[in-house]
């Protein structure tokens, strides 16, 4: 679980709740008509722009922004330089029993094992890391397109009420009723926009860049392995890829993360 994200997402939300609550009665921000212009307009408004299937699996990517965490490049190169000495040692069929966490790293290992070509089983994969940063950018366009579809709702729902209150400007029991819908839809608006669109579309973002990344590693790693490079080599053309700063530490650690790598396949 991300815990930044749930922090973020309750932490906001409760201090949005904590204003209202401690500033007068809660059941005056509670309006139906507005929260169903901008909630359930919003949705309809935003399934025009998509397809079923689309918006079914935005759903299943947008839980990675919750509950989905990605391993340490540094744990994933530890992984191929085990994976290097057993092909090494035993050769691509030595390969074939060993447990992968990585899904993606687990895959070019099968390839390795099926005496795939290298380059072969890179293109593979490469089109395989292709398709899954489409898929999540679809998640992403769909909550992009809600972030741009609520505020607007809010704004509908506003000039509604806005007319409401005009046209019945004799009757002062309407004048109410009618502002509350015109500032409601306003807010929901912004918060459905502000708090929970916007940030999960930009945590989506990041995950993709994150997973695009290792997704690249574990391709070069399988390539390596494949090639029949030596444990050496591919730890090094690996530890590339990270900063200067984090091959230090790398170098330091090492030892540590095999010994917690080991106990994990345990």
């Amino acid at each position: 679980m991300d815990i930044a994200t749930v922090v973020g997402l309750i932490g906001g939300l409760a201090v949005v709740g904590a204003a209202i609550v401690f500033g007068g009665s809660p059941v005056i921000f509670v309006n139906i008509p507005s929260f169903l212009i901008v909630i359930v307009g919003s949705i309809f408004v935003v399934a025009m722009k998509f397809s079923v299937q689309k918006l079914t699996n935005a759903v299943a990517v947008a839980m990675k922004a919750f509950f989905f965490t990605l391993e340490t490049p540094e744990e994933i190169i530890i992984e191929a330089v085990k994976l290097a000495k057993i092909a090494r040692k035993d050769g691509p069929l030595g390969l074939e029993k060993t447990q992968v966490a990585n899904k993606f790293l687990a895959r070019g290992v099968r390839l390795v094992v099926d005496n795939t070509d290298a380059d072969v089983a890179r293109q593979i994969m490469d089109r395989d890391r292709i398709s899954t940063t489409d898929r999540h950018g679809e998640g992403q366009e769909i909550f992009n397109a809600l972030n741009d579809v609520a505020p607007a709702m809010g704004m509908i729902g506003t000039l509604i009420g806005l007319v409401q209150m005009l046209s019945n400007m004799s009757d002062p029991k309407s004048i109410g009723p009618a502002m509350a819908v015109a500032l409601l839809t306003t807010l929901y608006g912004a918060i459905v926009s502000n708090m929970i669109a916007k940030p999960i579309a930009d945590k989506l973002s990041l995950r993709a860049n994150e997973e695009e990344f290792l997704n690249t590693l574990c391709i070069d790693a399988i390539h390596a392995i494949g090639k029949g490079y030596s444990p050496m080599i591919v730890e090094e053309s690996l530890v590339s890829y990270l900063s200067l700063k984090n091959r230090d530490k790398f170098a330091e650690e090492k030892d540590e993360l095999l010994k917690a790598s080991e106990a994990k396949a345990a």
